[in-house]
This record gives structure tokens, C-alpha cells and sequence, in this order.
């Protein structure tokens, strides 16, 4: 059966992640078609996160048999990353205090034109290119359920000063800017009173029902997820060999560079 647009069949089965003190997860396996929601439940410290970067080709899969799309774990991670985009994972996808909810969204967008962007789709006029970027953004925050006029200064409305449950949906939206496949988002609902956590949910079902994969850690599944279950270990810390949280050598030089453009290095 062919995919839908924008998602991907997530197939594992026997998976295990082995850090340097021994297993962080084994035995994992998992069936979910594109569009698919998929909880991943389990107590803190279960090889929750682990099993998230090494869907999202972030983590290296050191047993069993993966596949994400077409691309197969681990000999094709940076086929899966290339397709996959993380939300709110703490040490990885950190929004910075001292910005603005404008100033993210700017930088991401420069991101994206630079190392996301064909050769074919970096020739073209600056216009065009900046219209379908304010085209990515508008769509990010309306899917992402983040409604700018209505924070206290708008975009220029710092982060330190955003809700939990705002933060959360600007993570989100700056993930969704690049129109990813496989949206991975870690913490779900952590430190959220019950309404927020149904909010969360509600929004991630909404963007499975629109197509996209989606797998997100949590202490407890929701109803109609695809749920898999952690058993309780103690977490992993991915290695310089494990992980590549960078998505591509050199990420940090030429993220500093893309920033320079922006009067922000």
C-alpha cells in the first residue's frame, strides 16, 4: 500500500539501543502506518528519548530491524533524518529564553533556505523565495495551533515570557517549517494540568490526521494511539558514535554562519 503524502509507515521489530552503561531499550517493536499517532509510554528514565532519536535517525539502532519510510535503521539514518524534524527535546531542540517568538521563526526560516532548500530553490528570485517562506510559517503556527496576536507582544513576545503550553506549540510550528514526514516530539506531557495535556494530544492528533507521522514520548498514551511501551531501566546518553543530533557534519559551523546573516553571531 502506497503512503500518504507527507507521512511514513514506521515498522521495528526486537529493536535495541545500547549505550556505555548497557541497553537503554530492547525488544521494542512496532507497526504504524503514515498518519499514524504513536505514543511512546514509559516512566522517566525508561529509554523513552532514546528510542525517539533512533526513529528519527538521530540514535543509532544497535539490534533488531528498523525501517522508516523506505529508508532502513541504522545503515540509512541520514535518510530518515532528511525526512524527520524533532520537537521539544530537551539538549536538542532548546528554545532560546532571550528571543523573541518572531526572532525563532526568522531563524529557522534562514535555516531551512540554506540547508534545506534545493539548488533549484535557491536560484530563484528573492521574492518568490521569501513569499513561500512566510507561506511555511503561516501554515506551521496555524497547524501548530499558535495564534500570534494573541501573546502579549505578538511576534515580539520573548520566550521566557510564553506559557508552557505556547513554548510547546512554537516547538512545534519551528519544526513543522520544514514540512517534515516524521514529526518526533519528546515530553509530551510533562509539567501540563490536565486540560493542557488534552490540548496536546488534540493537536497532535490533528496533525496525524493530516498526514503526518507522528511519534511522541509521554507517561501515558492517549486513546488511539499507537502505543508502545518502555520498560523502566535507566535512560542512555547517546555517544559521539550513537547519535548524530546534528543531522549533518558541521551543523554547528554553518548554523553560526547562518546566523551572521541575521546580525545574531
Amino acid at each position: 500500500m502506497g503512503e500518504r503524502a507527507g507521512g511514513v509507515r514506521i515498522v521495528a521489530e526486537g529493536l535495541g539501543i545500547k549505550g556505555p552503561r548497557g541497553w537503554a531499550v530492547r525488544g521494542i517493536s512496532v507497526d504504524a502506518g503514515p498518519g499514524a499517532l504513536v505514543a511512546v509510554e514509559g516512566p522517566s528514565g525508561s529509554g523513552r528519548t532514546c528510542l525517539l532519536l533512533a526513529l528519527t535517525g538521530r540514535m543509532k539502532v544497535s539490534e533488531g530491524t528498523a525501517s522508516v519510510g523506505d529508508a532502513k535503521l541504522p545503515k540509512q539514518m541520514a535518510a530518515v533524518r532528511g525526512i524527520s524534524a524533532l520537537a521539544h527535546v530537551p539538549g536538542v531542540t532548546d528554545l532560546d529564553p532571550a528571543l523573541t517568538v518572531g526572532e525563532h521563526l526568522r531563524e529557522r526560516v534562514l535555516l531551512q533556505q540554506r540547508f534545506g532548500a534545493s539548488l533549484r530553490g535557491l536560484l530563484r528570485p528573492r521574492s518568490e523565495r521569501a513569499a513561500e517562506a512566510g507561506q511555511r510559517v503561516d501554515a506551521a503556527l496555524e497547524a501548530a495551533g499558535l495564534d500570534l496576536e494573541a501573546l502579549p507582544k505578538g511576534p515580539r513576545t520573548a520566550v521566557r515570557d510564553l506559557e508552557r503550553l505556547e513554548a510547546l506549540r512554537l516547538s512545534v510550528a519551528l519544526a513543522l517549517v520544514g514540512g517534515p514526514r516524521l514529526l518526533g516530539i519528546d515530553d509530551t506531557d510533562l509539567k501540563l494540568a490536565d486540560g493542557e495535556r488534552e490540548e496536546v494530544w488534540a493537536l497532535l492528533k490533528s496533525l496525524a490526521d493530516a498526514g503526518t507521522t507522528v511519534v511522541a514520548v509521554c507517561s501515558e498514551a492517549p486513546e488511539g494511539a499507537v502505543k508502545v511501551t518502555t520498560a523502566e531501566r535507566s535512560e542512555e546518553p547517546p555517544t559521539e558514535d550513537e547519535t548524530d543530533q546534528a543531522d549533518r557534519p558541521g551543523q554547528g559551523e554553518e548554523k553560526a554562519d547562518a546566523l551572521a546573516e541575521t546580525g545574531r553571531a
